[in-house]
């Protein structure tokens, strides 16, 4: 795998916390902002903005935070998913072959990535989420000196437990502290252990084990708040009910297909009733809600970007998610989904058909390794 030197400099100390602050101060403040923030923030079923808060971390008044479960953490009601798909499109040259890779050491991808970060602090948005090396590596550099601004989580994913040699609770420590290291990170906001897609897959001493990890890291202050990432509902909502002191988050799928379960036997009940953050990944479908190539010359640029709005209104129509985390490529689509914040929460019935057309198209053309999106239509 290729050098990535040039991204490796230490976390700047002018803008983060040490470990030793953290474990020191941590309790004590999510204690209080816990205790002084409701459910949810005010005016979030209207799509208004709470009254400010000095515990909001980057807070705008044009965006809208939702508490992060019992975290207690208030999260922009949109964050930077990790993934830069169609990034090549935007910077110039070739993607390289493999699962979400780039060049992250050539200029002008880092020059993107920290303008990315730039505009969505602007814009308030307050979190972003990194699942393997590059993307780790790519946005511990963005957000070099600026930490307290945007809360970063954390999954390397090729150290976890999806791949076998990294089951066992010691190598899943390791895997955390060669990962921080070689990013430069002295701690991670959330350190959410990707499961194989299917989770229930894994034996009861793997998943004892990813726990015991979690916990680990949470006490030692290696990680402030813990969780898993999984696509096996019926699995997630087992996991839910029975770490409850370990599952503080979930990502899962999340697109403008899924609808909610009314009744207490789904993954939507078992979220509620154990207050957990819920992040929402691929909320357009693998970019299949699209019809252009996400570059401003496409002949389908505006309708792209409302399609783009209504997923996201649609998505927060549900108030128990935490955020929908769209992979973003430029400034202007940073602009475009905070935008969709402060537009009306409800779509109307035009709309809604608008949408539902774009979504049953988005169906009809997902490629082979994106199926499992279509299992995700009730939680």
């Amino acid at each position: 795998m290729e050098n990535n030197s040039a991204i490796r400099s230490p976390a700047s100390s002018e803008a983060r916390l040490t470990r030793r602050e953290f474990v020191r101060h941590s309790t004590v403040a999510v204690a209080a902002l816990a205790g002084s923030l409701n459910t949810l923030p005010a005016g979030a079923e209207t799509g208004k903005p709470p009254a400010p808060a000095a515990n909001i971390l980057n807070y705008n008044p044009d965006m809208e935070y939702r508490r992060c479960g019992r975290t207690g953490l208030m999260i922009s009601a949109v964050c930077l998913g990790g993934h830069w798909k169609r990034v090549v499109n935007i910077i110039g040259g070739q993607e390289p072959s493999g699962w979400m890779t780039s060049d992250i050491n050539r200029e002008d991808f880092q020059k993107n990535r920290h303008e990315i970060v730039t505009r969505c602090i602007d814009r308030g948005i307050n979190y972003v989420d990194a699942c393997c090396r590059e993307e780790i590596l790519a946005y511990s550099q963005a957000l070099k000196g600026r930490r307290d601004r945007m809360y970063l989580g954390y999954s390397w994913h090729i150290k976890e437990s999806r791949f076998e040699d990294w089951r066992s609770a010691e190598k899943l420590k390791q895997g955390l502290d060669d990962g921080m290291k070689e990013a430069g990170l002295d701690y991670v906001d959330l350190w959410r252990i990707s499961l194989l897609v299917d989770s229930h897959q894994h034996s009861p001493a793997e998943i004892e084990n990813a726990m015991t990890a979690l916990e680990w890291a949470k006490k030692t202050g290696r990680a402030r708040f813990i969780g898993v990432s999984s696509h096996d509902r019926a699995h997630l909502k087992k996991l839910i009910e029975t770490y409850r002191d370990q599952i503080e988050v979930i990502l899962t799928p999340y697109t403008a297909k899924t609808k909610v379960v009314e009744d207490e036997t789904g993954l939507w009940a078992a979220i509620r009733k154990q207050d957990v953050g819920w992040f929402g990944i691929k909320p357009f479908a693998s970019n299949s809600i699209f019809k252009g190539d996400s570059t401003p010359a496409s002949p389908s640029f505006a309708e792209d970007n409302r399609m783009a709005r209504l997923a996201i209104r649609c998505i927060l129509c549900n108030p128990s998610i935490t955020a929908p985390m769209p992979g973003l490529i430029t400034q202007q689509q940073v602009d475009n989904v905070a935008l969709a914040v402060k537009e009306r929460r409800e779509l109307d019935v035009k709309e809604r058909a608008d949408l539902e057309r774009a979504m049953d198209r988005a169906w009809a053309s997902l490629t082979p390794d994106y199926q499992w999106l279509k299992n995700w239509e009730h939680v």
